[in-house]
């Protein structure tokens, strides 16, 4: 088996993980500390040993990650099977441009029901507890899952690969996107403006505060980009918006 194209993905995955979360890391928690410590989502910042798990485990996600493609599209017994392809002609630009939307919903919803489901009592110490033992995330947390939860993660990879026809540059595209909200939604700071959380469009994004709840409460708030599952099943916490203003009020 030729390894290459693991490697070069597993880089690829790692690359932009520690990029986006390190830039944010340094502005948010060593340059600007001080300055913008008042803005934090929590006040207090987590200690060294919470980087070193998120490091550590989002290490292990990330080869885990890169194992899913390689499966999938590199497996010559596989790829016939799926939708993917590697000539934009064949479904044109419009399609190409089109797919990116339905993508987000398509995660967003899977995320939701799979991210409810690693709750559940019976499985949630098994598949979910590592990532919920940052109760005051930082940016190195966007990749921090167990195991068992990384490939419930990576699983997205399948869904869209067997559903609809997925270009190789829209994976390439679609998780640079993911690891970026990914990183600001543990960023500690809410970057969207006040008043954010109530407008027609706003109430409907996912926001670091939201997130950040989740992740202080372990309850409610379980949407990735979008909030309409939590908002339709009625997960949303109740007192989400009014937290985002005193967020967004503090001087």
């Amino acid at each position: 088996m030729d390894w290459s194209p693991y490697f070069f993905i597993a880089r690829l995955i790692g690359t932009r993980y520690f990029l986006f979360a390190g830039i944010a890391f340094l502005l948010g928690y060593v340059i600007f500390r001080k300055k913008i410590q008042g803005k934090k989502i929590q006040g207090k910042f987590p200690q060294d040993k919470d980087y070193f798990r998120e490091i550590g485990y989002s290490i292990l996600t990330i080869f885990i990650f890169a194992a899913v493609p390689v499966l999938l599209i590199y497996n010559n017994s596989i790829r016939p099977l799926t939708m993917y392809y590697t000539e934009i002609g064949q479904h044109g630009w419009g399609y190409f441009f089109g797919a990116f939307p339905i993508m987000l919903i398509v995660h967003d919803t899977y995320f939701y029901w799979t991210h409810r489901l690693m709750h559940h009592p019976k499985i949630f110490r098994y598949f979910h507890l590592v990532h919920h033992k940052s109760t005051n995330p930082s940016p190195w947390a966007a990749y921090s899952f167990h195991p068992l939860e990384a490939i419930v993660e990576a699983g997205v990879v399948v869904v869209f690969l067997f559903i609809m026809p997925i270009h190789k540059l829209h994976l390439g595209l679609f998780f640079l996107f993911m690891i970026i909200y990914n990183v600001y939604g543990h960023l500690g700071y809410e970057l969207y403006p006040k008043s954010f959380s109530r407008n027609r469009i706003g109430r409907w994004i996912n926001t670091s505060v939201n997130h950040n709840q989740h992740h202080q409460y372990f309850k409610g708030n379980y949407g990735l980009y979008f909030l309409f599952w939590d908002r339709v099943m009625g997960t949303i916490r109740p007192d989400y918006e009014q937290f985002f203003e005193e967020v967004k009020s503090r001087q």
